[in-house]
């Protein structure tokens, strides 16, 4: 329950903080953000490029690497430039109505991201359980209809947001203590019972990161065993190195938020501004991780790399 003395209606605008307390250092976080802005989006542009060139690169692999890079870069292009305002010009201000659009946005892509991987998952499940099989089960139909259902998942679970916070009707402050609107940190402005807010907070992170880790570490469990099953070293090496890429980008999606949960459990309290950079770790660093670690990991990418900078050198 969180009672307010001096309540405030519902704002037309609210004030994005940034990241409290380190205000005086915003123009030096906005270098790394800038960096990580353009890395992501030529990173990601150039293997979108690369598949839909390279007609050998049309299989489901591939594709659904795709589809991960249009969800990265529609991630960074709803949070960095809106960052980069506070940053760099305090355009802190934001309306009411893009503060919910916000809201939905974000969140909706990094269950979308979520989705995409536990797809990968079950790719490469496939590929070592069921490999002469593989083009047949993971037809166009089917990719189409994972990426139906990563959408749509997201939106019935993300909708929901926005509605349950344009009906709260009196606030702390206008002020929300972060960089971009998440729903939790306008939901603890906000006077009233909270209880279902939180309930659903939890039940969103349940529905989508934790649903979708759990059966990623389920497929590869089922893939450790085939692996284990194969009589020579060098096959299984072969068979784990088409998994290591996915391992890479999957350790560095879920560490921010398996981190997160942990030291909430465990009663660690971080300081609010460590908290936000984490939380803006979990949106910034693998939009920009992810092309360069399918780039230097898979044969195809690297080759139309360095063909890419051959050219340019010539």
């Amino acid at each position: 329950m969180s009672s307010c003395n001096n309540s405030i209606p519902q704002p037309l605008i609210f004030v994005l903080a940034g990241i409290p307390g380190l205000e005086s250092s915003h123009v030096w976080f906005s270098v790394p953000f800038f960096l990580v802005f353009v890395v992501a989006v030529i990173g990601n542009a150039t293997i979108l490029c690369i598949i839909r060139v390279e007609k050998s690169l049309h299989e489901p692999m591939f594709l659904l690497l795709a589809m991960l890079s249009v969800v990265d870069l529609s991630l960074v292009s709803v949070t960095v430039p809106r960052m980069l305002g506070i940053f760099w010009m305090n355009a802190k201000e934001i309306s009411f109505n893009a503060c919910l659009t916000q809201m939905f946005f974000i969140p909706s892509f990094y269950v979308m991201e979520s989705g995409v991987l536990l797809a990968m998952a079950f790719d490469r499940f496939v590929a070592i359980w069921h490999p002469l099989r593989y083009t047949t089960v993971l037809g166009n139909s089917l990719l189409v209809k994972m990426a139906l259902a990563v959408l749509a998942r997201a939106v019935a679970v993300l909708t929901p947001a926005p509605i349950l916070v344009k009906r709260l009707e009196s606030f702390q402050t206008h002020i929300i203590a972060y960089s971009y609107c998440a729903y939790m940190a306008v939901v603890q402005i906000a006077c009233g019972d909270l209880s279902d807010h939180i309930v659903y907070g939890l039940m969103v992170i349940v529905a989508s990161v934790g649903f979708d880790l759990f059966f990623i570490i389920l497929s590869y469990g089922l893939i450790l065993h085939a692996v284990f099953r194969i009589p020579s070293w060098e096959a299984r090496g072969k068979a784990f190195s088409t998994c290591g890429s996915h391992l890479c980008v999957i350790a560095l999606f879920y560490s921010p938020v398996i981190f997160s949960v942990l030291a909430q459990v465990l009663g660690y309290r971080m300081a609010p501004h460590l908290q936000i950079i984490i939380d803006n770790l979990y949106f910034l660093v693998p939009p920009m991780i992810n092309p360069l670690i399918y780039g230097a990991r898979t044969k195809q990418m690297r080759e139309w790399v360095l063909r890419i900078f051959h050219c340019e050198g010539d």
